[in-house]
């Protein structure tokens, strides 16, 4: 079993290169049975990818590239995407665990509905990203990301770690954010920053909080007015 340790939360990630574990070549995610398992997804490119009421189920999926992306219930289980750019993607109502995401783009996406369990975002773009009502059911790390202009709209990210990642102008509406870890993160342009009870910061993050708060109260220095 493969883990990894960020701060206090301790992540388990696909084990893909497990003796005995074979992956076999899949020329395509469709699958009239419903799921895909043990596979392996190499250098494709796609106009569209559509995708519904799948399981993706110990694989790795790489250098995939899509224009357009549509997930409904599309599970996954202990998968791992590498270098992809899937486009715009609209993935709703599906379960994530054991997944990661590494080196990837999925700029402008819509993501809905989903619950994340042991999953990864790496060295990834995700700017303009809208994060609806995901749900962390255990161990999300964001780590190397770039997140500009993303936004978080009814959120449960209680417990999630988001290091060293761009949150330019990024905002966080109503949610749940309770421990929710910072550390190592410009918060200075950040929106939303009262929705963010609970969270974990450095000391010296201070002054960055303090200037997205005086941003978002859009105040005004009385000095010479008069």
């Amino acid at each position: 079993m493969q883990t990894r340790t960020f701060g206090r939360l301790q992540l388990t990630l696909p084990a893909l290169d497990e003796p005995g574990l074979y992956l076999s070549n899949v020329t395509s995610l469709e699958s009239g049975r419903g799921h895909v398992q043990d596979f392996q997804y190499t250098d494709a490119g796609l106009r569209a990818l559509d995708l519904a009421d799948t399981q993706l189920i110990t694989g790795r999926i790489t250098s995939l590239r899509a224009s357009r992306v549509q997930l409904q219930s599309v599970n996954l289980h202990a998968v791992e995407f590498d270098s992809c750019d899937l486009g715009s993607v609209q993935w709703s109502e599906s379960k994530l665990s054991r997944a990661v995401f590494r080196n990837c783009k999925i700029m402008g996406a819509d993501l809905d509905g989903l619950a994340l369990d042991d999953v990864l975002f790496e060295n990834c773009k995700l700017d303009y990203t809208a994060f609806s009502r995901i749900r962390a059911a255990g161990p999300v790390v964001f780590t190397g990301c770039s997140l500009a202009e993303a936004s978080f709209t009814g959120c449960d990210l209680s417990d999630t770690v988001i290091r060293e990642c761009s949150l330019r102008e990024t905002e966080f509406r109503a949610g749940r954010y309770h421990d929710l870890d910072l550390r190592d993160t410009d918060l200075s342009t950040v929106r939303g920053i009262t929705h963010l009870k609970g969270i974990t910061i450095n000391r010296g993050q201070q002054p960055q909080l303090t200037q997205a708060l005086l941003t978002e109260l859009a105040v005004t220095y009385g000095d010479g007015i008069d």
